[in-house]
């Protein structure tokens, strides 16, 4: 089974640097580098595990992940659901983004699934964030979860 963990969002925004931080975490237990400022780990793809960082959705990430069993989106929240961590299983949905310039994580399913074919099984990890000023360290309480997220998803991937 082939698995893609995309954290995505802006880490000079503290809190809002989790899918980063995960993705991080992640790849420190699989024995690969972090992820820098300017990389975003596609030249890394092609395990059984593979990790990237966006700072934004995008329609290009809907053929990487035609290429994949299963996909797990981690971005940060403001606090709009009561869990510090929310898991919501995604389906592929055609409903567009307000914003054009990107796209939501079941958009990308849905135009892998009309483009490629198949759409993986996919879950959206989203992580309360405190703080999101300027800055690259995340909140106590956030940061906490990350790593509650990244023993999450390393058991998913033994097991």
């Amino acid at each position: 089974m082939k698995i893609l963990i995309i954290g995505y969002g802006n880490p000079s925004r503290r809190d809002d640097g989790v899918g980063l931080a995960v993705v991080n975490g992640l790849r420190r237990r699989l024995g690969l580098p972090f992820l820098q400022d300017n990389d975003d780990g596609f030249a890394d793809l092609g395990h059984d595990v593979d990790t990237l960082f966006v700072q934004q959705m995008m329609p290009e990430l809907a053929e990487t992940l035609a290429c994949y069993d299963v996909v797990y989106f981690v971005d940060a929240h403001v606090g709009v659901y009561p869990e510090l961590i929310r898991r919501t299983p995604l389906m592929p949905d055609p409903e567009r983004a307000v914003v054009s310039h990107h796209v939501k994580p079941g958009e990308l399913l849905d135009i892998a699934r009309r483009l490629y074919g198949r759409a993986p099984a996919a879950e959206l990890i989203s992580i309360r964030g405190f703080d999101f000023n300027f800055g690259e360290q995340l909140s106590p309480s956030t940061a906490k979860a990350v790593a509650q997220v990244v023993d999450e998803l390393w058991q998913r991937m033994q097991g």
